[in-house]
């Protein structure tokens, strides 16, 4: 098995000792993305729905990095710190998948790093 670290200036910078990503020889792991513009090294404003779409442009930009897309996602995990935000996030999260869409989890948490209300990390086909 490979083992090769995956990072593109197109999305936020780990903010710890973590890659953006990394990739086996058939599948990328993406680690838990913010609603952080990597422009601008900083949380984006809005509502849980624009915040949701920047976390999936992080996420297309590893994964294009790496040679792949959202569309060969596998699995994602999302993490909310307000599941009365589910609603809102399944529509726009909905936006970004063909069908079938992968497969998902979702789960409250008490906190996210920066304060964000939302992370999604992805399990993506190479």
């Amino acid at each position: 098995m490979t083992r090769q670290a995956i990072s593109t200036s197109q999305a936020p910078a780990a903010i710890g000792p973590y890659s953006q990503a990394m990739a086996t020889d058939n599948l990328l792991f993406v680690s838990g993305q913010l609603p952080i513009d990597p422009a601008t090294g900083k949380m984006v404003a809005g509502t849980i729905a624009e915040q949701t779409r920047q976390v999936l442009k992080n996420a297309a930009a590893v994964a294009k990095e790496a040679g792949t897309s959202l569309d060969r996602a596998l699995k994602t995990t999302i993490f909310l710190t307000d599941l009365g935000n589910f609603q809102e996030v399944n529509a726009a999260y909905g936006e970004h998948f063909p069908a079938p869409p992968p497969a998902r989890s979702t789960i409250q948490v008490a906190a996210l790093p920066l304060g964000s209300p939302i992370e999604i990390e992805f399990i993506i086909a190479r």
